[in-house]
């Protein structure tokens, strides 16, 4: 039996976004499950290059039936991660923005008709509770026969969680919570006024330990009460004027000040005290020594941590793709066990599902594609090699074998190096990742050796997926200066020699060099664009960051000085979520100007100014064209030719623009992204 669980939007990768809850519609992915096992999975934002993709999984649905070898007639059933009441309730609101039919049909014909070759519309859609499938994808996957399951989150089907036992292959609701006691909402509304939105929770939670919550404390208890039978409200409306008269408002941009971090610490603590609150009480309620997490409050990684080490569980499963687009994993899930193949009764090991690399000679030549800028060599012990590079001080990109599922890299696209040097965390925050300065790196340690340098609780040896904040001990924390937090925390990631060979092998290596088994792990990505996905996006990010070198399969790639003739020979095009406009904008009141720019059909606040000479010279693009004979059409001497590619690096780098080899494919028509 073949199922597909789907998250995520109805509109195509050019198409603008809904005008929807922030809470509906976000982070696409599919999933293909055979007789209850995962085949194949990806998130839409791997392969379309959005972050937190809204658009419908086009991309991913053709991957997981191109894995499987079948067409979309071959599949038993297709499962949308929300009931039919919410969709056409969301879909009704649409329909006051836009002349699109509205109704939860529209969602059964976008899963087998949009962009799909061989649609075929007899495929039975089913539509599935949103906190069901988000509890489902926990328990399925834990390996217990019986557990508690708490799934929490924003909001999806007008609630934002559930308290349930897991029994066999039976979940049983004991409560859920409605959307105006929403956790998700709770921290999303407070971290407005740190100047933070929605998918910035992880920059507050790495904020928290470098606050006091004593601070704050007594403001934030007039958020929320504590109710009998673990219950509680949260006074969402009070928040805003609360920190409106109590601190000075952050906006985007400006730097952090101690009251901000104070408000992230007092935060931090209040979840963990509502959440600790209801668990504690289901825990004495139902038996259950066993917990399985997951919902988008599941990401909170010094929560789980904490709960880790409270000894309220024996052992806590957490869900690694928790945020929904793990809701596509839950519904394929479901619907299998509802056509009477549940998933064993095993502990997931790995999330290695979605596209490989490809087989080595087509590796080989696409980097041999942009020899103008790379310099590539084979090796025959990549571990060995990419080793010698991080123990004298490289920060590489690591890229092997299929991707993983969900938002950490799990070092098969990974940013990797040296976990020791504290500087390495500032390098690669400023130049790298571009992002804020106190944002901590987590830590890869091999399997066998983890306990030598952070504190497990007892019985805990693997933790592979990233999603527990454990203790660095007291002694290691000065020599991992690069993954140690302020708090002297990492999120630590286990790593298996049986689940990731590749892997091990690389961390190994390092330790035969340097006798730590550990290396400084981060995605992937700048901060413009999702985790690479292909070889392709790899080499795109390596030459937009600085990186030191990078590692496809065997071949190890260094930057070489390109020339103006080099960079002419690139096409260029425009990423399908792109498009050109001329605008006349104000710039004083009484003054008008007109201006180019480059605009972010996923986003409407996504935006980028450029030169009216670029302006041109990319509107004259019909699909791809070389540099070099753009430049050629519009008489350019070789100075503006040099301005003109300085101009489209910076946009390139922040993904407006798509430079590539002239015979790579840049389209989306496959499974694999362009650059």
């Amino acid at each position: 039996m073949l199922s597909i669980g789907l998250s995520g939007g109805l509109d195509r990768i050019y198409e603008s976004s809904p005008e929807l809850p922030n809470t509906f519609l976000h982070d696409g992915a599919a999933v293909l499950v055979q007789d209850g096992r995962v085949i194949a999975a990806v998130e839409e934002a791997r392969l379309n290059r959005v972050k937190h993709s809204n658009k419908f999984p086009s991309n991913s649905i053709r991957y997981c039936l191109s894995t499987a070898g079948v067409e979309l007639g071959d599949i038993d059933r297709i499962a949308f991660y929300a009931t039919e009441a919410y969709c056409k309730a969301m879909l009704e609101r649409l329909s006051c923005f836009s002349a699109r039919s509205v109704g939860p049909q529209t969602v059964a014909a976008a899963a087998v008709g949009t962009g799909i070759r061989g649609r075929d519309r007899s495929v039975r859609v089913s539509f599935v509770n949103h906190h069901e499938v988000h509890a489902v994808s926990a328990f399925a996957m834990s390996g217990f026969e019986q557990s508690l399951v708490f799934a929490i989150d924003g909001g999806g089907d007008f609630l934002s969680g559930l308290m349930a036992v897991g029994s066999g292959t039976v979940i049983a609701q004991l409560v859920s919570f409605p959307e105006h006691n929403s956790l998700g909402l709770f921290y999303l509304e407070t971290i407005r006024y740190l100047g933070c939105g929605m998918f910035d929770e992880y920059k507050v939670m790495g904020l928290a330990p470098y606050g006091d919550p004593d601070r704050y404390r007594e403001l934030f208890a007039q958020f929320y009460e504590l109710l009998d039978s673990g219950g509680y409200r949260v006074h969402l409306d009070r928040i805003g004027p609360a920190l409106l008269r109590n601190i000075q408002v952050r906006r985007k941009g400006m730097p952090f000040t101690q009251q901000h971090r104070d408000v992230s610490a007092s935060l931090q603590e209040a979840l963990e005290r509502i959440v600790f609150h209801t668990l504690r009480h289901h825990r004495k309620a139902t038996g259950m020594t066993r917990l399985c997490l997951a919902g988008g409050v599941a990401h909170n990684c010094t929560l789980n941590g904490k709960l880790l080490y409270s000894g309220l569980f024996d052992d806590i499963f957490v869900q690694p793709a928790a945020h929904d687009a793990g809701c596509a994993l839950g519904a394929a899930l479901m619907v299998s066990s509802e056509l009477g193949r549940p998933a064993p009764r095993e502990r997931l090991p790995d999330v290695y599902w979605g596209p490989d690399l490809g087989n080595e000679q087509a590796t080989e030549l696409e980097l041999n594609a942009w020899s103008g800028h790379l310099d590539i060599q084979r090796s025959d012990d990549i571990a060995s090699s990419a080793a010698d590079w991080m123990a004298n001080g490289a920060v590489i990109g690591w890229v092997q074998g299929r991707s993983e599922f969900g938002p950490r890299a799990l070092g098969n696209r990974s940013i990797l190096a040296d976990p020791r040097p504290a500087e390495n965390k500032d390098r690669i925050n400023a130049v790298v990742k571009k992002r804020e300065s106190y944002r901590p790196f987590a830590p890869s340690a091999l399997e066998e050796d983890a306990s030598e340098f952070f504190e497990l609780p007892d019985g805990t040896r693997q933790l592979p997926f990233m999603n527990f904040v454990v203790r660095v001990r007291e002694a290691k924390g000065n020599v991992l200066g690069a993954i140690t937090h302020v708090d002297g925390t990492a999120r630590l990631q286990t790593v298996s020699r049986k689940t990731n060979p590749a892997y091990w092998d690389v961390i190994n290596a390092f330790k035969k060099r340097t006798s730590l088994p550990i290396l400084l792990n981060t995605s992937f990505n700048n901060n413009a664009e999702p985790i690479v996905q292909s070889v392709s996006d790899a080499i795109t990010t390596f030459l937009t960051t600085d990186l030191d070198g990078l590692v496809v399969g065997p071949f190890l790639v260094r930057k070489r000085p390109a020339s103006l003739q080099d960079w002419s020979a690139l096409a260029a095009s425009l990423p399908p979520y792109a498009s050109l406009h001329r605008v006349r904008s104000h710039i004083a009141p009484d003054r008008q100007e007109t201006v180019c720019e480059i605009r972010m059909g996923h986003s409407a606040h996504s935006s980028m100014r450029i030169s009216p000479e670029l302006f041109e010279i990319l509107m004259r693009i019909e699909g791809e064209a070389s540099l070099g004979s753009l430049f050629d059409t519009a008489l350019l001497d070789q100075a503006k030719r040099e301005d003109l590619v300085k101009e489209l690096r910076l946009v390139w780098e922040l993904r407006g623009v798509r430079l590539h080899p002239l015979h790579a494919a840049c389209g989306h028509d496959n499974v694999q992204s362009g650059t």
